[in-house]
């Protein structure tokens, strides 16, 4: 057994941190250290690039033709300034968004926050698992309800029953499936000097179904349901390691802490961003060339590949609505039943054995089991995922609200609130998702 020796009191300041010049300083730079830190950040990133949000990519990329893709790099610092906020605020206190809204906020506003998050999500998971059997379908044939159940059974239980390491690896390695994306580049006949002039120089169109479409983005790349999940997964990350312990109460390694989540969620969000530029290129570059607009679903736009970019491009489009579904949908699940629990102030986590946390679990499988049902009943799939939208981006703001006065709230975060860039790039993700919502609702009176 591995004797640990006392730390000697010499090295740690009054307070019990460590000087800035010892292991508070990121570690050198090695590759074995990049994979390993790379977790919760990484998976919400890829989580992001869900079935649901090809689908609006490649709608986007159908209908706009190259010049939409500047949304990418427009909203790329906007959702990372996000999601690190919300990953400090759960590796700073140990407890994700709805635990620390439990503790320091009134019970009507975590109640109103969980509730909607659990019906965007559920309603979400139903419209993934969908185009997952489509595109499964589309694939291997057979009757699409059937692989509905599979799905969702199988994400569900692989959540409840898997050790939790080896479910987080299993999720890092899914993230690889969007490179199904990057690959149908290859089979596409891309015009790369429009493709970039469109990432670098916004062109607008004054027309409703322009801004219609730049609301679905910002809604399918800034969601509520990410903040919950990378804030827990923190949160969780730090309760699986013993050596570990909130860094509110244990100030020792903040610096490299936050540095690693810098690091991680910068990747994250990046890798997310780029995957779905290259769906909008390739979607522009093909069905877009070919004046194929009327494309609603990721499987539609797999299928529709076929004819312009040929049989292999349609089995890789389709093979990454099938990966990414996986991912997305223990996400999807895990952040429901985070938010319920930690908003009840149940046992909570992955790392928990079933019998330890009965009614988080439930929760997971409630949701999940709620997501297969609907697929059983008339309910239009794809007009379920956009009340769905709807939903989402109307929780989203007062959500972010939260997180920003949460994350500047010394009762919640210590000597570690959030200030300067950070802080006002936070703020500024949350005017352009507030803007987007008052954008849609015009939208709906006009």
């Amino acid at each position: 057994m591995t004797q640990h020796r006392p730390i000697s009191r010499k090295h740690h300041g009054k307070d019990g941190t460590a000087p800035a010049g010892d292991a508070d300083r990121p570690k050198p730079f090695s590759l074995a250290g990049v994979c390993k830190a790379l977790g919760p950040g990484l998976i919400t990133g890829a989580a992001d690039d869900d079935p649901s949000g090809i689908g609006t990519y490649s709608q986007a990329g159908a209908q706009l033709g190259y010049g939409i893709g500047w949304t990418m790099l427009m909203t790329f610092p906007l959702m990372a300034a996000i999601q690190e906020i919300s990953a400090r605020v759960g590796r700073v206190t140990g407890h994700g968004i709805a635990g620390n809204v439990g503790k320091h906020y009134p019970g009507w506003l975590l109640a109103a926050a969980v509730m909607l998050l659990f019906i965007a999500n559920t309603v979400n998971i139903a419209a993934d698992l969908s185009a997952m059997a489509d595109a499964t379908k589309l694939l291997i044939g057979g009757p699409a309800i059937l692989y509905v159940v599979l799905f969702g059974v199988a994400s569900v239980a692989a959540q409840i029953f898997m050790n939790y390491r080896r479910y987080v690896a299993v999720l890092k390695w899914l993230t690889l499936s969007l490179f199904a994306y990057v690959a149908a580049l290859a089979f596409a006949k891309v015009s790369w000097m429009q493709a970039l002039a469109g990432v670098l120089v916004p062109r607008l169109t004054w027309s409703a179904d322009y801004f219609t479409t730049i609301v679905a983005i910002l809604g399918t790349t800034i969601s509520p349901y990410l903040f919950f999940w990378q804030a827990s997964q923190e949160a969780e990350e730090q309760q699986a390691d013993l050596a570990k312990h909130p860094l509110i109460e244990k100030h020792y390694g903040a610096r490299r802490e936050f540095f690693r989540i810098r690091a991680d969620t910068i990747t994250g969000m990046a890798f997310s961003n780029v995957i779905a530029l290259s769906i909008i290129v390739t979607a522009a570059a093909s069905l877009h060339a070919a004046g194929k607009t009327d494309i609603q679903t990721s499987a539609q736009a797999a299928e529709a590949l076929r004819p312009i970019a040929g049989p292999f491009a349609e089995v890789i489009f389709a093979l990454g609505i099938i990966g990414t579904g996986l991912l997305a949908i223990p996400v999807l699940a895990g952040a429901t039943a985070y938010a319920v629990g930690e908003g009840r102030r149940w046992p909570v986590g992955l790392t928990r054995k079933p019998r330890e946390a009965i009614a988080f679990y439930s929760v997971l499988a409630l949701s999940g089991g709620i997501g297969i049902a609907l697929n059983f009943t008339p309910i239009d799939p794809i007009s379920a995922l956009y009340w769905s939208a709807v939903i989402n981006g109307v929780l989203a703001v007062p959500v972010m609200v939260l997180l920003m006065v949460m994350a500047r709230h010394k009762a919640v975060m210590g000597r570690f609130v959030i200030g300067g860039s950070l802080y006002w790039l936070g703020w500024l993700s949350t005017a352009a998702m507030a803007l987007s919502v008052i954008a849609m609702g015009i939208g709906f009176l006009l």
